[in-house]
């Protein structure tokens, strides 16, 4: 079973046993986090949500991707800005689709 929802502004498509990693959420390692936000499942489509169709993930992890380099400058006036950035994240793992 396959099914698309949304979370941190972002569409996942998923299906039983798929481990994900979203935006962060508020939530504690090894609990379920459930998402109702569904717009496919199984070859039915929503307008714009599937009604009743729900995604449960369990929490696997917290933690910050690899660091990327933020570089800026003014060519010829002497302006340099590097800037380092960590964007977190929450590592899923799907358990379970319901229509």
């Amino acid at each position: 079973m396959n099914a698309v929802f949304k979370t941190g502004g972002k569409q996942y498509y998923v299906a039983e046993g798929d481990v994900i990693y979203v935006e962060k959420l508020a939530a504690e390692v090894g609990s379920t986090v459930t998402f109702d936000e569904v717009l496919f499942v199984d070859g039915v489509a929503g307008n714009p949500t599937v009604k009743g169709a729900k995604v449960e993930c369990k929490v696997e992890a917290q933690g910050k991707n690899k660091k990327i380099v933020v570089f800026k400058y003014r060519p010829k006036k002497k302006f340099r800005k590097k800037q380092g950035h960590r964007q977190p994240y929450t590592k899923l793992v799907v358990t379970k689709i319901s229509k």
